[in-house]
């Protein structure tokens, strides 16, 4: 082939090449991907990322009864709820949010990994998620006289949320922000966040349970923590499947989303009590498997190669 010609079909190959790159490399984040890490959901606390906690007697039946394996624990959205929580996802399903995947986490059980918190206290949370997005918080927590041994109703919520919160900053990988707890719950309790997106069909469910000084109902082995302590590592994990026919599904993953950064959680509320000794701490960044779904990592590095590779033909043929 005479160099002329070999000069322009690189260059003609690079330049088409050009724009599918480009679509590798931006299409991924199409929705968010979340969930609170303190207090540390169900969730996130069974994941591996969750480290000593994800070993509980709970999340090791939780991961059982879904299947062997838990949905990204980022990932736990339903599409087009629209604000219909209570008609759209299923009394007793309210921690998976109906969804099949998830379903170990609505197991009615008083030894889930909680966080110690303060009646009337501060919470304040930390919801890691991967790229900014609108929308609103709705905390609620569930009501007096709530017991841990029974599935989770919205009859167990009140009304309205305690607390709601919009648009808060993303800041250094995750949402922060604080919120007075009720005064006069004691004992297990689970505090539900409701997360609705506005820049995306999307809305997240979360359960976190929390520990208030009192008549505790919970077992012994339940580990405690006031907190946990590091960011979740980094890791590849498969998307959330959706529920059966007439039940709500997930909205199709994103093809990828990035991974929070290391140190992204925060410290976590000191206005709860310091935590027993011997207690084991919710979640720490010792674990590695699941993780956050993050293949718009190796996407993007893919796509970089490929058009530094036509780039570099190029100016090799040029100096023949």
């Amino acid at each position: 082939m005479p160099r002329t010609t070999a000069h322009r079909t690189a260059a003609l190959a690079v330049t088409s090449l050009g724009p599918l790159l480009l679509g590798l490399w931006t299409a991924g984040p199409a929705q968010a991907h979340g969930a609170p890490t303190d207090p540390a959901s169900r969730v996130y606390a069974c994941s591996t990322d969750g480290g000593s906690a994800s070993r509980s007697a709970a999340c090791r039946a939780a991961v059982r009864a879904s299947g062997g394996q838990l949905g990204a624990w980022d990932n736990l959205r339903v599409a087009n709820v629209n604000g219909r929580d209570r008609q759209t996802i299923p009394d007793g399903e309210l921690c998976s949010g109906g969804l099949s995947a998830y379903k170990g986490l609505d197991l009615a059980r008083a030894d889930w990994p909680s966080t110690r918190v303060a009646p009337g206290g501060t919470l304040r949370m930390t919801y890691v998620s991967t790229i900014p997005h609108k929308g609103t918080f709705k905390l609620y927590l569930t009501k007096p006289g709530y017991d841990p041994a029974k599935p989770l109703t919205w009859a167990d919520l009140p009304q309205r949320p305690f607390a709601e919160v919009k648009d808060p900053a993303l800041t250094g990988g995750a949402y922060r922000f604080s919120a007075k707890l009720p005064a006069d719950r004691t004992g297990r309790q689970v505090l539900y966040t409701v997360w609705q997106n506005s820049s995306t069909p999307d809305t997240y469910y979360s359960c976190s349970d929390v520990v208030f000084p009192g008549a505790e109902a919970s077992s012994p082995a339940a580990p405690t923590s006031a907190a946990p302590s590091t960011a979740p590592t980094p890791a590849a994990s498969a998307p959330a499947a959706g529920g059966a026919s007439g039940r709500p599904s997930a909205s199709p993953s994103a093809s990828g989303v990035p991974s929070p950064a290391r140190g992204a959680v925060g410290a976590g509320n000191p206005a709860a009590p310091a935590a027993d000794t011997a207690s084991t701490p919710v979640a720490d960044a010792t674990g590695a498997g699941s993780g956050p779904s993050t293949p718009l990592v190796a996407g993007g590095a893919a796509a970089a190669l490929l058009l530094t590779g036509g780039v570099a033909l190029v100016l090799r043929l040029r100096r023949r």
